[in-house]
């Protein structure tokens, strides 16, 4: 049978996110500069989990993030996002930089630098300590060996207290909103129930079956005689397979993730993965499910008020990476069959108060 979980509970029991520090950097409460430096290597999942931590940084001081440069969108309004592949940060895995007055006078211009990449390169390390001055603190980008929420380890380096800590949430870019609306118009989607699946993720091992997407998608159109948004991302485009779910669907792929939160945000219902796009549903506060698979939901499980997590009790699940990926059955999905799934979505007062041929909601 699936399971309904939601909102995982977290874990307030004492931490120790293994932290190297630079130098002699102080409390974070003695961090009163206006400019702070932040090191971010994740995916989309990765930061929103992230999210609450950043949050708390750029309460403190003016913060410049340095990650993956599509994720501008998603950040709070008082964080600059800059590529992490820029020449500085690339020239402190390099030798000699203790010499380079270019990077002394980059760095050094930050009263504090947090990173959560880099903490296995002593190069990196050693680098960073030098031309910071001493302020730089280096974080484990995942916990080593703890039953933790990501979240809650991003926010336990920066020793919040967890009990106290909010979902991640993204707001929506005010030019994304009206770009969804012209799409929903433009789309024929306007007074239609829309559910919205991605049927992909990083890993095709945490992917629930194309062909069970598709029976979802028609029990959808028949219940409610309403819409279906496919979000397809470019590992989707090259892996193929999904001809049947793209059928009488619309396509939603090569879209700025600002883009798709909104999209994500006008649908009466979210269906994915364990996957990045499924985090930024919930954290756009659209009725989010879920299907976990060899994932840990105790550390992986999307957080926020309207979060359904269905995962099927299999005995050798979750399991580790290795694990998953040489799975010979992967029964944690492929034995998850969607008339057990949409019995699940039934019970959702989202679906219970739809009608056919428009939206309750």
């Amino acid at each position: 049978m699936g399971a309904t979980l939601e909102t995982p509970s977290q874990d307030n029991s004492d931490l120790d996110c293994g932290q190297l520090r630079c130098g002699n950097g102080g409390s974070m409460s003695e961090i009163t500069s206006s400019r702070i430096c932040v090191l971010f290597p994740g995916a989309l999942g990765d930061f929103i989990c992230f999210l609450p931590a950043l949050e708390v940084l750029a309460r403190r001081s003016q913060a410049d993030l340095f990650a993956r440069i599509e994720f501008a969108g998603l950040a709070p309004p008082q964080v600059k996002v800059r590529s992490l592949e820029c020449f500085e940060v690339s020239r402190l895995f390099a030798p000699g930089t203790t010499s380079d007055e270019r990077l002394r006078d980059f760095f050094g211009s930050y009263t504090g630098i947090y990173s959560w990449m880099g903490s296995r390169e002593k190069e990196f390390v050693n680098q960073l300590a030098n031309v910071s001055g001493g302020r730089a603190r280096v974080y484990p980008f995942r916990a080593d060996e703890r039953k933790l929420h990501q979240a809650d380890y991003y926010l336990s380096c920066l020793n919040e207290p967890l009990e106290t800590s909010r979902p991640p949430t993204v707001v929506l870019q005010s030019d994304a909103v009206a770009w969804s609306n012209s799409y929903w118009a433009k789309r024929s989607l306007e007074g239609k129930a829309v559910l919205s699946l991605a049927p992909g993720s990083g890993a095709r091992e945490k992917n629930w079956p194309v062909a069970f997407y598709s029976r979802i998608a028609d029990w959808w159109r028949h219940r409610t005689r309403g819409a279906v948004v496919v979000l397809m991302g470019p590992v989707e485009g090259e892996r193929g397979g999904f001809e049947l779910l793209l059928n009488r669907s619309t396509v939603a792929s090569s879209f700025t993730l600002e883009r798709v939160a909104a999209l994500l945000a006008r649908s009466d219902l979210y269906l994915g993965n364990d996957s990045g796009i499924t985090h930024l549903a919930a954290a756009v506060g659209v009725r989010t499910v879920a299907m976990f698979g060899p994932s840990d939901v105790h550390q992986w499980a999307p957080r926020g008020a309207r979060v359904t997590i269905l995962s099927r009790r299999v005995d050798c699940s979750p399991c580790e990476i290795s694990v998953m990926k040489g799975c010979p059955h992967r029964r944690c999905l492929t034995e998850f069959y969607p008339e057990e799934v949409i019995d699940e979505l039934e019970k959702l007062p989202e679906v219970a108060t739809l009608t056919r041929g428009g939206s309750g909601i």
